[in-house]
């Protein structure tokens, strides 16, 4: 891929543009060429020279892809001007690049910052080349998202050992299993149509998934789902054209490089798509060439990586006066991590006027899913997310998560009692948990006490209620403390006041049940006060406090 800024031509070759046809995005054109440029913008350049490796893509001497790291000492790349990089102190490449990476040759490359999830793409040619630096200059140079992207930090080692390189020309057991344990890959791939054209030359790029995403069906064959990406279909559209692609695979405590050339083929739509969740098509790779090369880069990353998704905002209700529900799915369509009941989802919001992201946790007031996670926030006069989020978030947008954290609250006890109690926004934990036991077989009792101020502030009134109805072991007593001269006693709330220890006692007042307090810290330890006054063990008291989180 290049682009013929020259004469206002197309940043897409003809492969590109094919797929996007095939698919209905032609339209990403117009987008295409205000972000795709043949410079580097100053923000590019400082972020290469900061980073400690990066990923490159060559032919060797028949012509095959590879995908390789190239890294040297801190600061071995500099940017003399927007279109040049210079790369010194490379490390020695010993693989199937040895020698290839020369004057003239096209050269596609993956600027990534695995810890902050950043990358940017770069494609061109070698101008220069010696023994331990090349000097490349630009064709094209654009950013890309952060999606798929797993979170690791690195670090240096002073006295690597001694890097070897085997070649296979399949997979041993071990590369199956390093395969198939994978998280992250890159995938290289060529249209050099033109050798000339700015719009032809080589590209690498990221892929990622949860473990497992790439399967290995042999030793000499593998495959894996192609996600939603940013609709240029630069590998795709090389593929078409030319289906010699290369992997590399990273052992990422160990600095081990596990590259793979061979060719690639397109499962447009088979029952195979269908049966990856999100996949929009599946890539499949026949094996021509292995290079195994131990210990090839100093450099190490954590073993696990954090996992950052893409969730799009598909439904947002208004909950009460003051709480909206945020419904999100996963924007490639890919079943999301599940999550247990009492767990939070910590969230990362680009707000205009915020350097960097702002980031926050809120409780999951869904049920157990893998399909959606649902989050209820409310607004904060001075909250930062909780006013992005009421104000200017609506559905279609995009905000980045992590996987669920936090306890799991459901006890493991399968017969104790259980009463959650709440006050005004703490029950969005409390309500994830009601899902949870009126999931349960068994006739456990289940006690759910919350207070609100009146009705219009009262959050989940009718959902609270469709659990509990036809369900005799869950009792449902609600507390307002200023009741509407419109709110009824006896239906719509239990009793005029507010939620405390003299109260919870009285509608429980069982010492064997676990009481699961979610509110303000002083509405808590006032209830845990006279719980324990009344002979409730603190063993049996759990507490989730909340407050005003911006």
């Amino acid at each position: 891929m290049g682009d013929d800024r020259t004469d206002g031509g197309s940043p897409f070759h003809p492969g590109e543009k094919e797929v996007q046809e095939r698919l209905g995005v032609r339209d990403i054109e117009d987008w295409a060429r205000k972000v795709v440029r043949p410079f580097m913008p100053d923000q590019q350049r400082d972020f290469h020279r900061s980073l400690p490796f990066i990923i490159a893509a060559a032919l060797d001497d028949q012509g095959w892809p590879w995908a390789t790291l190239l890294t040297g000492p801190e600061g071995f790349i500099t940017s003399p001007d927007d279109r040049t990089l210079v790369m010194h102190g490379l490390n020695p490449e010993l693989g199937p690049l040895e020698d290839r990476l020369r004057t003239g040759a096209h050269i596609g490359l993956l600027g990534i910052e695995l810890a902050t999830r950043r990358r940017n793409r770069i494609n061109g040619r070698v101008r220069e080349h010696a023994q331990d630096s090349l000097t490349f200059e630009v064709d094209q140079a654009f950013g890309n998202c952060p999606q798929y992207i797993r979170e690791r930090e690195w670090i240096r080692i002073d006295d690597p050992p001694v890097a070897t390189a085997d070649t296979y020309h399949r997979l041993t057991p071990e590369q199956c299993d390093w395969i198939a344990s994978a998280d992250t890959f890159f995938i290289a791939s060529g249209y050099l149509g033109d050798r000339e054209s700015s719009i032809h030359g080589m590209d690498v790029s990221h892929r990622g998934g949860e473990p497992g995403f790439v399967q290995v069906i042999d030793d000499t064959r593998i495959r894996f789902p192609d996600f939603a990406g940013n609709n240029h279909f630069n590998t795709l559209g090389n593929i078409v054209r030319n289906p010699r692609v290369g992997f590399l695979f990273i052992d990422f405590p160990t600095g081990s490089l596990l590259q793979l050339s061979g060719r690639a083929s397109i499962d447009w739509d088979s029952e195979e798509v269908a049966r990856n969740p999100g996949a929009r098509r599946m890539i499949g790779f026949e094996i021509d060439q292995v290079c195994e090369r131990t210990a090839a880069v100093p450099l190490r990353w954590e073993a696990c990586a954090n996992f950052v998704r893409s969730l799009r905002l598909v439904e947002k209700i208004a909950e009460s006066s003051e709480i909206t529900s945020f419904v999100f799915e996963a924007r490639d369509g890919a079943p999301l991590p599940s999550f247990d009941a009492g767990q939070h989802l910590p969230i990362e919001l680009d707000v205009p006027g915020n350097d960097g992201a702002v980031r926050r946790t809120y409780s999951l007031s869904g049920p157990p899913s893998t399909a959606r996670y649902r989050i209820s926030v409310k607004r904060e006069s001075m909250g930062i997310a909780s006013r992005h989020l009421h104000d200017e978030l609506e559905v279609g947008a995009m905000v980045d998560a992590r996987a669920p954290a936090g306890e799991d609250l459901m006890l493991p006890c399968v017969q104790c009692p259980i009463a959650l109690v709440s006050a005004g926004v703490g029950i969005t934990p409390m309500l994830s948990l009601l899902h949870a036991l009126a999931e349960e077989d068994g006739e456990r009792p289940v006690w759910f006490i919350h207070g609100a101020r009146d009705s219009a502030h009262h959050a989940f009134a009718k959902e609270a209620r469709g659990l509990a109805a036809g369900r005799k072991n869950i009792q449902l007593h609600l507390s307002y403390s200023r009741p509407e001269p419109g709110d009824r006693l006896g239906v719509d709330f239990n009793n005029a006041g507010r939620v405390n220890g003299q109260l919870v006692t009285q509608i429980v007042n069982a010492l064997d049940a676990h009481y699961m307090l979610c509110g303000p810290i002083g509405f808590m330890a006032g209830i845990q006060s006279a719980l324990e006054r009344s002979g409730v063990t603190a063993d049996r008291i759990h507490l989730e406090s909340f407050g005003p989180k911006g």
